[in-house]
């Protein structure tokens, strides 16, 4: 596992894209991996043929950990005789390990956890995941787990598995109150669901869905009562938290605890930009090879309005205020799971034309998953566009640590004002500022918002987009 940036100290194997036996060339992606920054394809640093997967799909290891092995053709040829001696007897032990998967011991936190993939599989089979070992972190079942366990052909006889770790019910011959309560990972305990429930294997009441198996558990501080996660055919499910979606709960979490947010917004007439657009837009698109957007020309004035007034482009030291000379635009982008915030770095040294370019590269390497590490580094200040949604008013957090964040709405008509009490319907568009009231007053951002408002306003017919 290479170190992916100088923050990076462990990642996820995603995805695997080769499997034993398969032909290897150097340079070719061998899996995806997920950081707590990207996600990126590694790279083989070797011709040959995959050997062994040492680190399955879903698992955490550090920076220098040896994720597979790849060598010779000769080497695998050889790998492929050896693992052929005794398939009888793998499958018998595949058995017994199933059929002992309760009284597994080691980490089992997770071991309930399961994914809408698992679940689905071992609906379809029939199977108990509480009888399938798990070899994830913590414990926990993997797709891979129920389809080993289904060749094992332990996945036939589940009640005879099933009743030979059973423990003996409460008020029944060898129960008794205290042996209706049994151990759990953690020291804590539970008592198992009333008789006659489907938790306890009775007949459930008359329903349209099976109803979630409900259990006391006893905590030497306080008793709390914990929904199991739920099984097949029941009405909910997990997802699991990606490293990318932690850091975003991480920064966010930090980002309302630590920064005293101030929020302000500001509609802009955007009609004489709306016709620049329409006018220039078909014969950009042949001539530059990327679409002119709304949000190339939002940067290129809140890059002259940060110019205008540097204090926009800082970040809060506890004795002082540091103000970055370089304007770094951090761009959300949406994708289907997360928001990421790629950067156009030095966009003040950029004309309409460089940053509608880098706008386009970054929002498709973004929805791609190619990003890189250092695509993600350095940004000074974040601007958004939900107006994309239809969004016309919205209240931004600050993508930590910087000192604001500007979103720009959706671009609607409707009737105007004049200045000379005429009516008119125009173009017009809210934009949204959060900022960091340690750092930045109303006043100053109230300067700020009404500079970027004076530099969209000016665009028009006439505007060169390669100034």
């Amino acid at each position: 596992m290479p170190q992916f940036a100088e923050s990076v100290v462990s990642a996820t194997i995603g995805k695997w894209l080769k499997k034993p036996g398969d032909p290897v060339e150097e340079y070719e992606p061998i899996c995806e991996v997920i950081t707590d920054k990207v996600t990126a394809e590694l790279p083989s640093t070797v011709s040959g043929v995959m050997l062994d997967i040492l680190v399955p799909e879903g698992e955490t290891v550090d920076v220098g950990t040896v994720v597979c092995r790849i060598g010779t053709a000769a080497e695998a040829g050889a790998a492929g005789e050896a693992g052929a001696d005794g398939p009888s007897g793998a499958a018998e032990s595949g058995a017994a390990d199933a059929v002992d998967a309760p009284g597994l011991n080691g980490d089992q936190s997770m071991r309930h956890r399961h994914s809408p993939a698992v679940r689905k599989l071992a609906e379809e089979h029939g199977i108990d995941l509480r009888l399938v070992p798990g070899t994830g972190i913590g414990g926990r079942i993997t797709r891979k787990d129920v389809l080993r366990y289904v060749e094992s052909g332990a996945a036939a006889t589940p009640a005879a598995a099933a009743g030979r770790g059973a423990a003996p019910a409460p008020g029944t011959a060898g129960g008794s109150a205290a042996a209706g309560r049994m151990e759990v990972p953690g020291g804590t305990a539970f008592r198992p669901a009333a008789p006659g429930s489907p938790a306890a294997g009775g007949q459930p009441a008359a329903s349209a869905h099976p109803a979630p198996r409900i259990e006391v558990r006893e905590h030497p501080a306080m008793p709390e009562i914990v929904v199991e996660p739920p099984t097949a055919g029941e009405r909910e499910y997990f997802i699991d938290v990606t490293p990318i979606r932690k850091t975003i709960a991480n920064r966010m979490r930090q980002s309302v605890q630590e920064i005293p947010h101030a929020w302000t917004s500001i509609e802009v007439d955007v009609t004489n930009l709306t016709k620049l657009r329409n006018k220039v837009k078909d014969e950009f698109k042949r001539n530059e090879g990327v679409n002119l957007t709304y949000m190339a020309f939002l940067i290129k004035a809140v890059v002259s309005a940060i110019k205008d007034y540097p204090i926009m482009n800082s970040v809060w030291s506890e004795d002082k205020i540091i103000v970055k000379r370089d304007i770094n635009i951090s761009l959300a982008v949406g994708t289907e799971d997360s928001v990421l915030t790629p950067v156009i770095r030095n966009a003040d040294q950029k004309n309409i034309v460089g940053i509608a370019r880098e706008v386009e590269d970054l929002a498709r390497r973004t929805r791609e998953g190619k990003l890189r590490p250092q695509d993600m580094q350095g940004g000074t200040f974040t601007i958004n566009n939900t107006g994309t949604f239809g969004s016309i008013l919205s209240y931004p957090i600050i993508n930590y640590p910087q000192a604001a964040i500007l979103t720009m709405e959706k671009i609607v008509k409707k009737p105007v004002v004049m200045d000379d009490d005429m009516i008119a319907i125009r173009s017009v568009v809210n934009l949204c500022l959060s900022f960091d009231h340690r750092i930045l007053d109303g006043v100053i951002c109230g300067r700020f918002h009404q500079r970027v408002k004076h530099y969209l306003e000016s665009y028009g017919p006439d505007t060169n987009l390669y100034y």
